[in-house]
């Protein structure tokens, strides 16, 4: 299969094809594409020509392509279109979809919406659905699964099966359940086809099965899914009545939502933002940290300031401060950066002092190799052996330093339940820079005697 691409010819032609109003050749081109694809096209479109589109298709697929589009398109989408055609959008979706969609609506918009959905069963999962928070294991997952009674017999189980299998895009899993609807395990589906038909379930069912709590994390199930290799996992109520499943592609959203989020606290955004955003939005994010450099910058000047008699003795020292702060950045962000990519994989083990140790060792091998280095240059370019020393000096000292805080701050976050990833980026440069240069230039004055 090739993979898509959209072209601005591809695009222009469409845009003509809905300009000119001719609906037959569109929906037979709409036809070669994924859902997906057309849900691509619609994010390039105006907002009147994507619901033209939206509108001209079958809710069986458009359905879908609203719930791929960006979130801003479909929300300008979705206001061109009355209540009970995106009740019949709704109605075509799993209900976790549905649900994500229901909850971009304007709040007086969502209980006309709800009353056209003529699938009473199905909107009431909907609603259901609604009342989790987004990023919880209730909030992420569908009420569409195949469960079966552990005291059906084997005729009986399969034709509930047939019955329910209808409304289940695809099935990961049998879920066996008790008759207060408690999760007692799973079913395999060749144990199924083998057992007597007269068998009872609870005789052949796989008591041992992986579940989370609706009120769980997202973050959580992702790495119970990642850490098992499930492909779907059961979520279970606070008495532990079957009450859904999350499949893989929506956890596949919350690593890539999580991810997003902390690529941009390591870069120094403080909120969740996007390229479309308003400049104002943007600059919010963006000027807490920005005023924090300026600050550590600052406090930075007021450090040198306190040692401008020995910089005005040996100038040298001078050349040598910002790439003295710029190791410190840098080693500290490498640091914090590898402890928080282990404590978001759930892949650092061990005490906090053990993982300390394994810093300072490994800063001391890299300073020291680039501390020789340093002074091999800078002997040679000065002809000064004792300030050669003192920079060189400094500098293993300074990424020793800049590697323990790097680790332990990220530790110590993660310990008290704060996100760890604030730690990266502009907090622990900005902090390794002022405790950089005070090292740097204590350490050279100590050398050089002044």
């Amino acid at each position: 299969m090739t993979p898509f691409k959209l072209t601005d010819e591809l695009l222009e032609e469409i845009r003509q094809l809905i300009a000119d109003k001719k609906n037959a050749a569109l929906q037979t081109m709409m036809k070669e594409f994924h859902y997906a694809d057309v849900a691509e096209i619609a994010d390039e479109l105006e907002v009147e020509e994507a619901t033209y589109l939206i509108k001209l298709l079958e809710s069986e697929k458009t359905s879908d392509i609203l719930a791929e589009m960006h979130e801003d398109i479909r929300e300008a989408v979705l206001k061109n279109l009355t209540a009970k055609e995106i009740a019949g959008e709704l109605s075509e979706l799993d209900t976790d979809d549905a649900a994500d969609i229901i909850n971009e609506l304007p709040k007086e918009l969502v209980q006309e919406v709800i009353s056209e959905i003529e699938d009473r069963e199905h909107a009431k999962d909907i609603v259901d659905l609604l009342r989790y928070e987004d990023d919880s294991a209730g909030g992420l997952m569908a009420k569409e699964l195949v469960k079966v009674n552990e005291n059906w017999t084997v005729t009986s189980c399969v034709k509930e099966m047939r019955s329910q299998a209808e409304n289940v895009t695809r099935v990961h899993s049998i879920y066996v359940v008790d008759d207060e609807g408690k999760l007692k395990g799973r079913l395999s589906l060749k144990d199924l086809l083998t057992a007597p038909t007269k068998s009872h379930i609870k005789d052949i069912y796989i008591p041992k099965v992986d579940s989370v709590n609706v009120n769980e994390k997202g973050e959580e199930v992702a790495k119970i899914m990642s850490k098992y290799d499930l492909e779907a996992i059961p979520v279970v109520d606070e008495i532990g009545r079957l009450v859904g499943r999350i499949t893989i592609d929506d956890i596949v959203d919350v690593i890539r939502e999580e991810a997003d989020k902390d690529y941009q606290m390591a870069a120094g955004i403080s909120q969740d933002v996007e390229v479309s955003d308003s400049i104002w939005i943007l600059t919010r994010a963006r000027l807490p940290w920005l005023i924090l450099g300026l600050l550590g910058g600052l406090g930075a000047a007021a450090i040198m300031g306190t040692f401008e008699d020995m910089i005005s003795k040996h100038a040298v020292l001078f050349f040598f401060t910002p790439l003295i702060a710029a190791m410190a950045g840098n080693v500290g962000v490498q640091s914090s950066a590898i402890v928080v990519q282990g404590l978001a994989n759930d892949d650092l083990k061990g005490s906090v002092r053990n993982h300390l140790l394994k810093e300072m060792l490994l800063a001391l091998l890299n300073g020291f190799i680039l501390a020789i280095l340093l002074l091999i240059f800078t002997w040679i370019w000065k002809d000064a052996f004792s300030t050669a020393l003192a920079i060189s000096l400094s500098l293993v000292v300074v990424i020793v330093v800049a590697g323990l805080i790097g680790t332990f701050i990220p530790l110590f976050l993660h310990k008290r339940n704060i996100d760890p990833a604030i730690a990266t980026g502009p907090f622990i440069t900005t902090s390794n820079d002022i405790f950089g240069i005070l090292i740097y230039f204590w350490i050279a004055k100590m050398i050089l005697g002044i």
